[in-house]
Parts: structure tokens; sequence; C-alpha cells
């Protein structure tokens, strides 16, 4: 998957967390099946790697609500290593 595709997909699924009112800090592994599902469906990944880009959109869209305008920035403050 190239880098808009998988920019694509995140936004995606980041949008339909929105909708559903899903927490940023969200680890419930149940509840984000749903979304595991979704990316699995879309882009054709298995279970691990639709997993980790599960976690990949809740930390975009925690970065994306911070106050800061710099994402760089900010993703040292969540471990991110964004440099």
């Amino acid at each position: 998957m190239d880098d808009d595709q998988l920019n694509s997909e995140i936004e995606k699924i980041a949008n339909l967390m929105v909708h559903d009112n899903l927490s940023l800090d969200e680890q419930d592994v149940t509840k984000l099946e749903k979304y595991k599902n979704q990316i699995k469906t879309d882009c054709g990944l298995n279970d691990e790697d639709a997993l980790k880009l599960v976690y990949e959109t809740l930390l975009f869209r925690k970065l994306k609500s911070s106050e800061s305008g710099d994402i760089l920035e900010k993703g040292n403050e969540f471990g991110a290593g964004f440099s």
C-alpha cells in the first residue's frame, strides 16, 4: 500500500471512529474489532497489520486533536518517534 492509500484509509477510519464516538485512548480490542475488520476488507491486510493500522489511526486522531499545529513536534509527547 502506498502512502496516499495509507493516509486515505487512516482518515476514513478516523472519521468512522469520530462518528462512533470512540475515545482517543480506547484500548479494548473488542471495541476496535470493527475498525480492524474494515481495514482488512478495504486493504486486504492480515489481522496483525490491520490492528497496527487501527492503533496508528488512534495516534493520528490524538495528534490531530492536540492544541499544537506541529504534529511532528507533538509526536514526541506520545512516543511516536517522529523527527
